[in-house]
């Protein structure tokens, strides 16, 4: 089974964090969550309610973190997943997160992204020539950063599984496992 790293922080969203974390480890897979320090982050409930034109944020849970991003060997993982929520705004400028993202696409492995999570790859110019979802009013950020949007909710490009948000978590959960079994992928 796969190790599989998930790059996140405080302001997650807290079903695109431990959704696929539970369904990683239920599918036998270990999943590793790194934040920029070992504490544990503090996530967050995205909802939509009548009467709001935007998303509304309550706080969530906490979730245990293994290992700091400066920690990471990236080299000791097989895939890796990339939650939404506003944790993505800041996280895609740690140089340390650069180095581990850079690192799964450069060697085209599985990379899991929801909601904002494309702002990483896409604030380091990966996504230029790939086809993305993300969270709808993101489809000009990801055009800017080379990438075709699409609204679905399980988008694949080779490697790389994303969906727009956590209504989406059934089908991008069955399309990322399904990529991450046809990597053949063991620790």
């Amino acid at each position: 089974m796969a190790r599989v790293l998930v790059l996140t922080g405080d302001a997650a969203e807290e079903l695109d964090s431990m959704y696929p974390v539970f369904r990683l480890r239920e599918g036998g897979h270990e999943a590793i969550v790194a934040a920029p320090t070992t504490r544990a982050v503090k996530l967050v409930v995205h909802d939509f309610e009548p009467g709001w034109d935007a998303y509304t944020e309550k706080p969530g849970h906490q979730l245990p973190v293994d290992l700091a991003f400066a920690d990471v060997r990236p080299e000791d993982y097989q895939a890796l997943v990339i939650p939404g929520g506003r944790a993505p705004e800041y996280i895609r400028t740690d140089p340390d997160v650069a180095r581990i993202v850079r690192h799964f696409f450069e060697r085209g492995l599985p990379v899991g992204t929801i909601c904002h999570g494309p702002q990483v790859p896409a604030a380091l110019g990966l996504l230029r020539g790939r086809t993305t979802a993300a969270f709808p009013p993101l489809r000009a950020d990801m055009e800017l950063a080379g990438a075709t949007f699409v609204d679905a909710p399980d988008v694949v490009d080779g490697a790389m599984v994303s969906c727009r948000g956590w209504p989406d978590l059934p089908e991008w959960s069955r399309a990322f496992m399904r990529v991450l079994e046809g990597a053949n992928v063991s620790v």
